[in-house]
């Protein structure tokens, strides 16, 4: 896979919280237990495949129509969830600010009891 600093960045953010789910060999990624991004693994080779992520409809249509490598969301809603190819060629200042996004847009969805828990977690 291109993007190895995922997990890592992901695993940085305030209240992300990972599993990993055998049966579709995914390793998925939450906050306040809401899914926001997931890295979907090969059956076979256990290789990434995509970087499958949430995103607003507008923005997701928008990133699809900018990158070839960024299609509707792969085994998900394909309005709201977006994957990029894990051997693909959207830079990686790109993909950072769309795990950024997804972060952002299911953290937003949470209550604000929510939200003010884990940035006090966080601190």
């Amino acid at each position: 896979m291109k993007y190895e600093w995922i997990e890592e960045y992901l695993m940085k953010k305030a209240g992300v919280t990972k599993d990993f789910q055998e049966q579709w060999n995914w390793i998925r990624f939450y906050i306040g237990g809401k899914l926001f991004a997931a890295i979907c693994r090969d059956d076979e080779t256990n290789n990434p495949i995509y970087i499958t992520l949430k995103l607003e409809p507008v923005e997701g249509e928008f990133y699809r129509k900018e990158y070839e490598d960024i299609i509707p969301g792969y085994y998900m809603n394909k309005v709201h969830w977006n994957s990029v190819k894990a051997d693909g060629n959207v830079p990686n200042d790109v993909v950072k600010d769309l795990l950024d996004r997804a972060y952002t847009v299911v953290f937003e969805s949470l209550s604000k009891k929510r939200q003010r828990e884990i940035i006090e977690e966080a601190n």
